[in-house]
C-alpha cells in the first residue's frame, strides 16, 4: 500500500511541475524567492528554506542532474546585538525560579551553557573538585570544558542525590534504569545504559518510548520546560527585554569581558570555532570601541 501512495505522490509532483512551469529554471516560480525577500520581508533562513525545498524537488524527485539558480534578490541578514541582562536582573530571575529550573539557569549563566547542553548533561559531566563542566556533543557535535561556579556545587550535589535516589528506585522496579547512549555505545558497553554515571543530571519525571528504537527509557527534561519557566519568571518580574534561555549565555560572555577576561578565553568557554563569533559581545560592552578601556581612565 505504501508503494502505491509514494507512486501517486510522485505522479502528482510531476503534474504540478509541468503545470506550474517548475521544469524551467527561469520560470516565475523563482520569483517566489524574491517575493519572500521583497514583499514578505522574510529572514534569510526562511528564503533559504524555500530554496532548499525547490532544490530537493529538482534533484531528488525530478532527478535533474544540475540545479542552476538564476539571479534573484536575496534576503539580507540583519545584524543585531545580543540581549544582555545586568547582574541584578539575573539574580532577580534566579530568585523566582524553582529549584531545578534555578539550577539550570545558574549553569546557563555561570558556565555559559546552552539550554540543550544543560538538559543533556550526564551524572559524570560535573567535576566539583576542578570546578569544571564537561560539555559533550554540544552545538556542532563539539566537546568542551567550561567553568563551574562554586555557588553551584551545593545545589548540584543535592541534584545528584535526587538522581541517585531515582536511579535506585528505577533499578528496583521492573523497568530498570536504561538511558539513551549516542553512537551505539550501548552495543560497545552493554552495561553502560544501566549505570549511574550515564544517567541524566536532569531526568524527566516520566518514562517515554524512543520512537527510533522502541525502547522504554527515562529521558532528560525537555528544553521547553526550562524555556517556559524562564518566560514565566521574566513576566513575573517585569523585565522589559526579550529574554530567552540563550540570554543567560549572552550575559555570561559579556560579564566575563567586563571583568577583564581575554576574548580568547571567552571563545574557549563558549565553544566558538571562530573568534569573530565571540567578538559580537564586545559591541555590547559599555566601554567604547571594541571593548577597550582607554588608558586615560584609571
Amino acid at each position: 500500500m505504501a508503494c502505491y501512495v509514494q507512486f501517486f505522490e510522485y505522479r502528482l509532483l510531476i503534474y504540478l511541475a509541468f503545470s506550474f512551469g517548475l521544469f524551467f529554471l527561469n520560470s516565475p516560480t523563482f520569483k517566489f524567492l524574491e517575493y519572500l525577500a521583497v514583499e514578505r520581508n522574510s529572514s534569510p533562513s526562511t528564503q533559504m528554506l524555500a530554496l532548499n525545498a525547490l532544490a530537493f524537488l529538482y534533484k531528488q524527485v525530478l532527478q535533474f542532474d544540475e540545479f542552476i539558480l538564476p539571479d534573484y534578490v536575496r534576503a539580507k541578514k540583519r545584524k543585531k546585538n545580543p540581549v544582555v541582562l545586568s547582574r541584578n536582573e539575573v539574580m532577580a530571575l534566579l530568585n523566582v525560579l524553582s529549584s531545578h529550573h534555578r539550577l539550570c539557569a545558574q549553569l546557563m549563566y555561570g558556565s555559559g551553557l546552552r539550554v540543550m547542553e544543560v538538559a543533556q548533561l550526564r551524572y559524570h559531566d560535573i567535576d566539583e573538585s576542578r570546578l569544571s563542566v564537561y560539555v559533550k556533543e554540544g552545538k556542532g557535535k563539539k566537546n568542551r570544558v567550561t567553568t563551574l561556579s562554586s555557588i553551584c556545587v551545593e545545589p548540584l550535589g543535592l541534584q545528584r542525590n535526587k538522581v541517585k535516589a531515582l536511579y535506585e528506585e528505577d533499578k528496583a522496579s521492573k523497568k530498570g534504569s536504561c538511558v539513551y547512549l549516542p553512537y551505539a555505545l550501548d552495543r560497545k558497553y552493554p552495561a553502560a545504559p544501566y549505570q549511574l554515571n550515564w544517567q541524566y543530571l536532569f531526568p524527566a519525571e516520566k518514562w517515554s518510548t524512543d520512537p527510533r528504537s522502541g525502547k522504554h527509557r527515562r529521558h532528560h527534561i525537555g528544553e521547553q520546560s526550562v524555556q517556559r519557566a524562564i518566560k514565566k519568571a521574566v513576566n513575573k518580574i517585569g523585565i522589559d527585554k526579550h529574554v530567552t534561555c540563550h540570554t543567560f549565555r549572552h550575559s555570561f560572555a559579556t560579564h566575563l569581558l567586563e571583568r577583564g577576561a581575554d576574548i580568547r578565553t571567552v571563545q574557549e568557554q563558549l565553544g566558538h570555532s571562530n573568534v569573530k563569533t565571540t567578538e559580537i559581545y564586545t559591541h555590547v560592552l559599555n566601554r567604547g570601541g571594541r571593548g577597550v578601556v582607554s588608558p586615560l581612565v584609571e
